[in-house]
């Protein structure tokens, strides 16, 4: 008998088509199957409308709205396919791999560059790829596209236009295709662990800011996080993770919003390697309570655990050291 693949629609480039106002995201998570015959020879096949949106509206609130359909999904099929945009797939992946501890089946996100009706659209060939990865039986939450298998909390859109707009940071795709199909690669990556007693995995809080260090930056940026009602702060630092304190004292203030409870991972703005504030004396000031280094997380991981972890913090914040969903190798 064949396995069980369902299809969970958001909407996104892949689901849209053209309107007087532009793309919209109009087919619906049938209408996809109707357009890919083919897959039907694959799986038995099911198909869910979990909202239709352009993925620049896809927040936080869509997200538990997501990891709860695959939830309910999970209980039937072998295999689950995600349709999404493009554009803040990468967070929507990386939110679901911490929202679903322990999911035993592949959850596998894809989308396209153009539509699925546009005769050049890339759209059939991720979609193919991405049922394959769904029929693999490998368990986590992956993204499929232009011939690659990414971690969920590895994958950063890199392109606008071009077709392979996905790249695997700091750790390598999980898989690739090519004539032969689909390979998985075994090498090992950082173990991760049960995170145990977590509550409601899918709770979260999207009160987390954002901070991209520039030569320059006014301290008084983080009195307005502080006043504005932010529980989290990602950081950006230079380089392995330094901030300026010359003229304008940023570690000062740093640490004033950690006394006030605000907890921060800090990131590098280097795409590649990773953030170790240890090394030079301009991040020694990042050694206090409520400062994590984020080591080699992408940005889109470390926002999005940050805000996990913030969803239930007496019994998630010791988390965020630890590796959940292979979004950071804490060693080496």
């Amino acid at each position: 008998m064949l396995p069980r693949i369902t299809l969970l629609a958001t909407g996104g480039t892949i689901a849209s088509q053209q309107t007087d106002q532009g793309l919209m995201p109009m087919t619906a998570a049938d209408g996809i199957l109707d357009l890919m015959p083919s897959l039907r020879q694959l799986a038995r096949l099911s198909a869910r409308d979990v909202f239709m949106l352009d993925s620049s509206n896809i927040q936080p609130e869509e997200w538990q709205l997501l990891a709860q359909a695959v939830s309910q999904a999970a209980q039937e099929a072998d295999g689950i396919v995600i349709s999404h945009g493009t554009d803040t797939m990468a967070y929507s992946a990386s939110a679901l791999s911490f929202m679903l501890p322990g999911i035993r089946i592949p959850v596998v996100f894809t989308g396209s560059q153009l539509p699925l009706t546009h005769p050049h659209s890339d759209a059939p060939g991720n979609l193919r790829e991405a049922f394959a990865m769904a029929l693999s039986g490998r368990a986590g939450v992956y993204i499929a596209f232009q011939h690659k298998v990414i971690y969920g909390t590895r994958a950063v859109k890199m392109r606008t236009l071009g077709f392979d707009a996905f790249d695997s940071i700091n750790l390598p795709p999980v898989g690739f295709f090519d004539a032969d199909g689909l390979h998985l690669d075994d090498r090992a990556d950082e173990p991760c662990e049960p995170p145990g007693d977590i509550g409601d995995p899918t709770a979260i809080d999207a009160r987390v800011f954002l901070l991209k260090m520039m030569p320059g930056t006014n301290p008084e940026i983080f009195d307005h996080i502080l006043s504005a009602g932010y529980r989290g702060l990602v950081l950006e630092a230079f380089g392995l993770g330094g901030l300026h304190y010359i003229r304008r004292n940023l570690i000062d203030k740093l640490q004033t919003i950690s006394r006030a409870g605000i907890i921060t991972l800090v990131t590098t703005q280097c795409l590649y390697e990773k953030a170790d504030f240890t090394i030079y004396e301009v991040g020694k000031g990042f050694q206090a309570g409520g400062i994590y280094g984020a080591h080699d997380m992408t940005t889109e991981a470390a926002v999005t655990k940050l805000m996990w972890a913030l969803g239930d913090l007496p019994r998630r914040q010791h988390l965020l050291v630890r590796c959940l969903a292979h979004e950071m190798r804490v060693k080496g």
